[in-house]
């Protein structure tokens, strides 16, 4: 009798017009049968439990290392790019500002050479009013000083006088009115000067603005 009435429970639980009920497996037990629930597993890979795909190869490893290496090598090229381009670029400013400094050096040479070019006519005239007035004269102190300022003006700017009496003959900074034998002087050497020569400063090696017209001994 009370196996027939176990078996109607689970029968009446197994009709369609019976609750639903958790999926399971009839099994008996004893001397009756119960329904044991089936958990079904929610993902595949958590049925499968912990498996060789979990852990990266040896071969995906070395390909993550290869791709930080290549990344690394890209980055050192631009950085090796940006410091060649910043040199180049230091080394382009240094080259301009030498080549503005030398320009300007040479404009300023010119306009100096120019107004000297101007101001050595009145020097001469200066000159030869010296030499021709008698001592006596008034005015002869007038026109020393003014002479006197002015070959201090043109020192100022870098411009000096020379004469190369006594000098060897240097047809870069001196030219030759005439040659004719004076005693007591080696040939080849400059004997007197007729008239002074102008340079700018730095000796034999400045730029010649006139040359010294001179006598030279044959």
């Amino acid at each position: 009798m009370a196996d027939t009435e176990a078996y109607e429970e689970t029968r009446d639980a197994d009709s369609p017009d019976a609750a639903p009920t958790p999926a399971g497996v009839d099994t008996a037990v004893g001397e009756g049968r119960v329904r044991v629930p089936v958990v079904e597993a929610e993902d595949e890979s958590l049925a499968a439990g912990p498996g060789v795909g979990d852990v990266p190869s040896e071969a995906e490893e070395a390909g993550e290392v290869e791709g930080d290496l290549a990344e690394l090598v890209k980055k050192a090229a631009q950085r090796d790019e940006y410091l060649a381009l910043a040199q180049r670029t230091q080394a382009d400013f240094e080259n301009y500002r030498k080549r503005m400094a030398r320009d300007a050096a040479t404009a300023h040479e010119r306009g100096v050479v120019k107004l000297a070019k101007e101001l050595l006519p009145a020097l001469d005239s200066l000159d030869r009013a010296l030499e021709g007035a008698a001592q006596d004269d008034p005015l002869l102190d007038g026109v020393r000083l003014v002479r006197s300022e002015l070959g201090a003006a043109l020192a100022r700017v870098g411009i000096e006088a020379f004469s190369p009496v006594g000098e060897v003959f240097d047809p870069t900074e001196h030219e030759a009115v005439a040659q004719q034998p004076v005693e007591g002087t080696e040939s080849g050497t400059v004997a007197e000067v007729y008239q002074t020569g102008y340079r700018t400063g730095g000796g034999s090696g400045g730029t010649v603005i006139r040359p010294a017209r001179v006598l030279v001994a044959a």
